[in-house]
């Protein structure tokens, strides 16, 4: 499957020169609806056992194997600006890694490291990690919005002190319904939540063909699941990738700071 780059050329250079692109208002109104709702129905079913399928997270809320979870993280996963993006950063044959729900808890001191996703540094055949941060919130300078270092993906190094800030960190601002994209080789993390509200965002993650899956998505998909998946959706997911099987069944659960 070949995709197609429907942003701008001036977009696909931004993501290599600086590392991230801010697509504005490309959740449509009734979509961020249906998000907000499904999310929130699960963090009331799932209550404490909340993203147990990964890990869990101080002063954050999580959920986690979401595809099997709702058709509406189908569309997530999908969407086909977004799958243009990852194949600008990743190459053409890539599949998704993992799609979790990040909410930061109000009133928290909590604030992740600088990092890249599963402490992924650039290889021989270049970038192999990509990210799209769905806006379920406005992200502030006050409650928790992502910090990012632009450039840090073309060092092809982790920070070396990755608890304090950065001289050059700056912060992931914007609207609910925005996305944004990132190559996840980038340093980057959350920052704490000062006020009295959650901060909610899904995480879409993405990896290059040879790489194992962060949440090996054959092993935790359910069978009514699998059954209703479209061709795309099946080629996303590597649920036929002998390659993937291989490598998501030897190792999985990475992050690139969550042990």
């Amino acid at each position: 499957m070949l995709y197609t780059f429907n942003v701008t050329e001036t977009d696909r250079q931004l993501l290599q020169d600086q590392g991230y692109l801010i697509l504005r208002g490309l959740i449509q109104p009734a979509f961020l609806a249906e998000l907000r709702e499904r999310t929130e129905e699960l963090l009331a079913i799932e209550g404490s056992n909340a993203g147990s399928e990964f890990k869990k997270e101080p002063g954050a809320i999580r959920l986690a194997n979401l595809v099997d979870k709702g058709e509406v993280f189908e569309r997530v996963v999908s969407h086909p600006v977004v799958l243009d993006a990852m194949a600008a950063l990743l190459g053409q044959n890539f599949k998704l890694s993992s799609l979790n729900y990040r909410s930061t808890n109000p009133h928290s001191t909590e604030a992740q490291p600088l990092h890249s996703d599963t402490g992924a540094i650039a290889d021989e055949h270049g970038y192999w990690v990509a990210n799209s941060v769905w806006l379920l919130d406005d992200f502030t300078a006050d409650n928790g919005a992502t910090r990012f270092v632009a450039g840090t993906h073309k060092l092809a190094q982790l920070p070396e002190n990755p608890q304090k800030p950065h001289v050059d960190e700056q912060l992931l601002i914007g609207k609910a319904g925005d996305v944004a994209i990132m190559n996840a080789h980038m340093w980057h993390g959350g920052t704490a939540n000062r006020t009295a509200f959650p901060r909610r965002a899904l995480h879409g993650f993405y990896t290059r063909f040879d790489k194992p899956q962060q949440q090996y998505q054959k092993q935790l998909l359910r069978a009514e699941t699998i059954v209703r998946l479209s061709p795309e959706l099946r080629k996303i997911l590597a649920l036929d990738d002998p390659l993937n099987d291989t490598l998501s069944s030897a190792q999985t659960g990475m992050s690139g700071f969550l042990k």
